[in-house]
């Protein structure tokens, strides 16, 4: 278990914090795990996977690839599930020299931006396509996230997309 470290922290610039976490999405006769990686400041998702299973490999594949395709972040945050505190997951953090950041236990408030990711995902998307398979739901969530990052404005950014956030930034200032 490792303490909270995102209380009180103004989140200023992208890839100071990333958070992840894991829901299920109802298919036709059952359903899958999506795990995310999003970036608290400019609110993108990073990388997502989908499995059948509540495995860790999914989760460490998702934190791989937003770490080859993005500056690694300074803070990790997730909640205490196993798949977080495994010690497979936490290893590729420390390999990384990635601060670990654990929400207390019920504090669904501490993953907020990710929640409000679950709630888009499944309003906006799955609700309504109500897929037959992992295969369709694999198709159907990676165009949903991909208009999430580029076509969706977001009220918290006022009112531009994360990738607009993100590419379109000023250069940040030096420090003193």
């Amino acid at each position: 278990m490792y303490p909270y470290l995102l209380r009180g922290l103004a989140i200023t610039r992208p890839n100071q914090a990333w958070a992840m976490d894991i829901s299920y999405i109802p298919i036709a006769r059952g359903f899958v795990y999506l795990a995310a990686v999003v970036d608290w400041f400019r609110r993108r998702v990073l990388a997502w996977k989908l499995s059948i299973t509540m495995e860790t490999s999914f989760c460490i594949e998702a934190l791989e690839e937003a770490l080859s395709m993005n500056e690694k972040p300074e803070i990790f945050n997730t909640d205490q599930g196993s798949q977080f505190t495994s010690e497979a997951f936490t290893a590729r953090l420390k390999e990384n020299g990635i601060a670990i950041s654990m929400d207390g236990k019920g504090r669904w408030r501490d993953t907020v931006f990710v929640e409000r990711l679950w709630r888009s995902v499944k309003y906006e998307e799955v609700y309504l396509r109500a897929c037959t398979s992992v295969a369709e739901a694999r198709q159907s969530i990676g165009r949903y996230l991909d208009f999430y990052n580029t076509a969706r404005p977001h009220s918290s950014l006022k009112a531009q997309t994360p990738d607009q956030v993100y590419f379109n930034r000023l250069p940040e200032p030096l420090a003193a």
